[in-house]
Parts: C-alpha cells; structure tokens; sequence
C-alpha cells in the first residue's frame, strides 16, 4: 500500500472547500454538566479517541455539535467550528459506507470518498452515532485511526492515508440497548476514553427545556420534574426513561398554546411507550403535576 500523509497541498483543498457544508453555522446551545466540555478539548488537544455513553436523548450529539463550534480556535477561524460529520450507524452499514467506493459516471468509474474518509482527509470530527449498531468486521476498520498511527487503509486503492492535524473519531452508543449481539468488542473499546452522560439534574434540565422550547419557566420546571418522576417508573415495566428531547417537544408544544395535559400525552404518555397499563402509571404522573 502506499501512504499517503497529511496535510497533502490536495487535503488542505479539501478542508478549505469540500467540507464546508460540515461546518456549524450557529452556536448550538448546550450546558455542561460536570466536566465534560473540558475533558474533550483535552483529548482533542492530545489526539485521543472519545466514546460517549449514554440513555436516548439525553444530549450526546448536541454536546459534540457544541464541541465542533467551541474548537474553532485550533483552525485559526472565529466564526467556523471544527467540520462535523455525522453518521448514523446501522446493521447493514459497510465498511464501503465508510471508507468510500467505485461509481460509475457516464463512461467512467470514479471513486467516491465515504464520510470517514473526508473527515480524514480535511482534519474533522468523524461522529460515529450508536456504533454499536453498525456490523463488527466494520468497526474493525476503524482501529488503525485510535493510536499512534492514525492511519485510514482503503484496500480498494491500495492506500493508507495520515489523519490530518484535527482528525478526532467519537463514538456513541445507549448502554441500554446493549446484549450478546449488539456490544463493542473489547479490542476496541480499549482504544477510546469514556464520557458517560445522564439526564441532568432538575434545574439544568428545566434551563434546558426552556431554552430549547421557549415555553415558560415554570411550565419548564414542572416538565423536568416530571422528567424525574417518570423516570422513576422504569421498575414498574417502563423501557427507558423519557428523554429531555422529549420534554423539549412538550414543551414546544405548551409554548404554542396546546394545553399541557394534552401536550404530554403526545409527547411523553404516547411517545413513551404502547403499553397500556404504563400509558396509565404515566398519566397518573403527568396529572399530579398538570391537573386539568
């Protein structure tokens, strides 16, 4: 194979046009928790691979979209983040989705650069979202681009390429959602620190809430408290807890005039689950809080 390192005259090209529509335009909100904005730049500044573990909808991919943004200063660039690519794994997902292939146009067969390629290529972050999804012979691939190496193989052209300087993998994944089939091996997730995430505490979820929805404070306090309480149903047959993403659409919905209660049983009470008897623990919970 032949190595191609990085930055190459042709991958600063990359960087400075074809990702360009990877790149946040706004500041997406996000509020820290504990210490997670500063455990990232660190690994970001030491070239560490980050895995981040977590329940649905409790801000994993909000918090690297926030990170892209606040890491504009390694770029030299005070309006632009870091570029962002984003995939979503999923079991049919190959290493050829990846990496790139062969097309064909018109006459000609052309290669195709996959997303982890162009975040190679341009110094981006590759985001990986629930990796465990994805088939294991294809997060194999992903090995050689978690240590000192830093190196992507694309068999298909006979290469291995140098991560440019700001290539940074995250993964994530729901330890929820996890069993025999469906975890990471363990060769891989040795190669990567952790962040776990949770849903946050009262106030900062209702902050949240608030911000993300524009519906009262008020309303946004009693939709985190109902957040907790429901939460607390998951011993009584209740999958997973609901997400703040949840609670955010709630009260999106409370903001434009849809009465609470009804905006809660479509957003928590329906969305949660189809079990009738949950659906009645979770309305009882939901009428304490939102009498008619």
């Amino acid at each position: 194979m032949t190595t191609t390192t990085a930055p190459t005259d042709t991958q600063s090209d990359y960087r400075s046009i074809e990702v360009q529509e990877f790149r946040l335009t706004e500041e997406p909100f996000y509020l820290p928790v504990e210490d997670e904005v500063e455990l990232f730049e660190t690994a970001y500044e030491q070239q560490i691979p980050v895995l981040l573990k977590g329940p649905t909808g409790c801000g994993k991919t909000r918090f690297v979209e926030y990170m892209s943004w606040r890491l504009h200063q390694h770029l030299g660039d005070e309006t632009q983040g870091v570029p962002l690519i984003t995939v979503a794994c999923h079991e049919d997902l190959s290493a050829s989705d990846l990496v790139g292939r062969y097309l064909l146009e018109g006459d000609d067969t052309v290669w195709i650069d996959g997303p982890i390629t162009r975040a190679v290529k341009a110094g981006a972050i590759c985001y990986l979202d629930e990796i465990v999804e994805a088939r294991k012979d294809t997060t194999v691939l992903i090995h050689p681009l978690t240590d000192y190496r830093r190196l992507l193989p694309i068999d298909k052209r006979g290469e291995l390429i140098e991560a440019a300087e700001g290539f940074l993998l995250v993964l994530s994944y729901n330890p929820g959602y996890q069993s025999a089939l469906k975890d990471l091996k363990h060769s891989t997730r040795q190669r990567f620190i952790a962040i776990e995430f949770d849903y946050p505490p009262r106030d900062k979820e209702a902050e949240i809430i608030r911000n993300e929805s524009g519906c009262t404070a008020e309303d946004a306090l009693e939709l985190a408290k109902l957040g907790e309480k429901v939460r607390n149903l998951k011993e009584h047959g209740l999958g997973e807890g609901v997400s703040t993403r949840l609670l955010v659409y709630a009260g999106r919905l409370i903001a434009r005039g849809i009465p609470a209660l009804r905006a809660c049983q479509t957003a928590v009470v329906w969305g949660l689950t189809d079990d009738t008897e949950v659906q009645r623990s979770i309305e009882e919970v939901v009428t304490s809080i939102f009498p008619e």
